[in-house]
Formats: structure tokens, C-alpha cells, sequence
């Protein structure tokens, strides 16, 4: 079995690498030597965390090094005010500009605006297989499902191909960020920073809940992540910094479906806990 991610840990470890930044001097003078033009490095200030050293002496160091008065004007404005930019943040504008709260997005092509998916926390978990498993002394493996809450998605479309809208904390001004929490936030306490982090899958539909294979177990010990052929392929494309536009690969039957990211793993290798953040929606019949 090939698991995405096979280790949680992998996932954590590659949003602490692509988490943002925080901009300081030094790199606002890296940013100038690479050849940068003063709308870039403006763009890049008043969207990033800043840690500047803004006395005189530094100030004119900086001019004297090649720094631009409009790009040390940009340094030298104060941060908006975070409820002014809260006021102005969006939850289902068509357009990737306005400022969104993070998340996910289904996006309606005929009304031009998203609906936000609202993310669901699954903790509980339960094994499949575990006959053969306890047959064979735990050579033969088994599933771990978590189960995720509710019959089916309050979010719901016809089109067979949708699109989403990821939206990360890197999207979100600078204002509004650093408060300590965040929906991306990973079980390791590193932030969850691309879409590659999570699979796309279609859960089993039960009588009262819905289930998604997100590990194995067996006499080796416990992984977490979906398989690969559980997962369904989606394209993925960057629209600004912290947004990203994805689509599934294929149509999708009429069904249930989710964005699903195993948070933690199980105790060391014998038992299925675990937690998942999932982000549902359903393909219903066109007619």
C-alpha cells in the first residue's frame, strides 16, 4: 500500500517549509539586488509578516544600498487596522482578489460567487478487515475509516467537474494573521500551506454516516494517509500567493466526496486512532 502522506510527519514537515515568511531589512535588500521592480517588493511587503528595523540610521542605509523611497515609504506604513480589514473579508465573492477567509471554496459558475465549505473534524475511527487481520496474527492488514458526521454534504452541485477554491493563510493581510489559530492548522502545530497536503475521495455512504479509508495497520504498526487508489486526481494552479484554484482530473459520479487530511496518526502501531479534517460536498443527479 502507497499512502499520501505515508507519514503525518512528512505533511507537517512540508508546510513548516513553505509557511510564510517574515520580511526583515536584509530581505527587503535581497529582493532589490535580485532586480525586482518597486511594485513587486511593494506587493510582497503589504502581504507579508514584517519585522523591520526602521530607525534613521537604518533607513538611510538602506537608501544608500539601492532601496527605492517608494518601497521605504511602503516599510515605514503602519499596518491596517485589523478590524477595518476583517469588515472587508469575503465568504462567497466570485472574485480571488477580495480577501476570503481561509478555507475552501465550491465555486458556481452559473452565479459567479463561492460557498464556503464549512471544515468537519473526524475522531473517530474505526477498522475494516480485522477478521483476517486477527486470522493471520496481524500479517494480513487492516483498514482504518474515519467517520465522518451527517448522511450527506450540506454543500451539494450538479456539475460533475467543479471547481474549488483553496484559500490559505497566506492570503489573508498581515493584519489579520499571527493570533495563534488557524483552520490550517496541522497536528504538529505547523500550518497546512498547499492543497497537495490533503487527498480528494469519495466516501462510503452508510445509513447514518459516511466513511473514508485514511490508514492501515498491521503487525509492522499503523500508517496514516489515504491509498492511492482511493484518492482521485484534481489539477491544481496557483492563482495568487496562499490561493490556489483545483479541479478534479476526471467528472465525478453522482455521490459523496470530500477533501480529507489525516492530522495525526495512531499510538505507535496497533490501534486505529486518529483525527481527520475534512471538507465535504456531494455530486447530485442532473435530472
Amino acid at each position: 500500500m502507497s499512502a499520501f502522506p505515508q507519514q503525518s510527519a512528512m505533511a507537517w514537515q512540508a508546510a513548516a517549509v513553505a509557511a510564510p515568511d517574515i520580511l526583515t531589512n536584509d530581505k527587503i535588500l535581497r529582493l532589490v539586488a535580485a532586480g525586482l521592480p518597486d511594485q513587486t517588493i511593494i506587493a510582497k511587503i503589504r502581504a507579508s509578516k514584517s519585522a523591520f528595523d526602521l530607525s534613521t540610521d537604518q533607513l538611510i542605509a538602506l537608501k544608500n544600498k539601492g532601496v527605492s523611497g517608494a518601497v521605504l515609504a511602503t516599510m515605514l506604513e503602519p499596518a491596517p487596522a485589523a478590524a477595518a480589514l476583517a469588515a472587508e473579508m469575503s465568504i462567497d465573492s466570485g472574485d480571488t482578489n477580495v480577501p476570503h477567509y481561509p478555507g475552501v471554496y465550491m465555486y458556481g459558475a452559473e452565479s459567479q460567487t463561492m460557498t464556503r465549505i464549512l471544515a468537519s473534524a473526524s475522531d473517530q475511527a474505526k477498522t475494516g478487515g480485522i477478521i483476517g487481520y486477527a486470522l493471520t496474527a496481524g500479517i494480513a492488514s487492516a483498514s482504518i475509516k474515519a467517520a465522518i458526521p451527517g448522511k450527506s454534504a450540506k454543500v451539494r452541485t450538479r456539475r460533475t467537474r467543479p471547481a474549488f477554491y483553496f484559500f490559505f493563510d497566506e492570503s489573508v493581510p498581515r493584519a489579520l494573521q499571527g493570533n495563534g489559530a488557524s483552520i490550517w492548522m496541522s497536528g504538529a502545530g505547523s500550518i497546512t500551506s498547499s492543497p497537495g497536503e490533503l487527498s480528494l475521495v469519495r466516501f462510503d455512504e452508510k445509513a447514518a454516516a459516511r466513511e473514508a479509508r485514511v490508514g492501515s495497520m498491521n503487525i509492522a504498526g499503523a500508517k496514516t494517509g489515504v491509498m492511492d487508489k482511493d484518492r482521485i486526481a484534481f489539477e491544481t494552479e496557483e492563482v495568487r500567493p496562499g490561493v490556489f484554484k483545483v479541479t478534479p482530473s476526471t467528472d465525478l459520479a453522482p455521490g459523496e466526496y470530500g477533501f480529507i487530511q489525516t492530522l495525526s496518526g495512531g499510538n505507535g502501531g496497533r490501534t486505529g486512532a486518529m483525527s481527520a479534517r475534512v471538507f465535504d460536498f456531494g455530486i447530485v443527479p442532473a435530472f
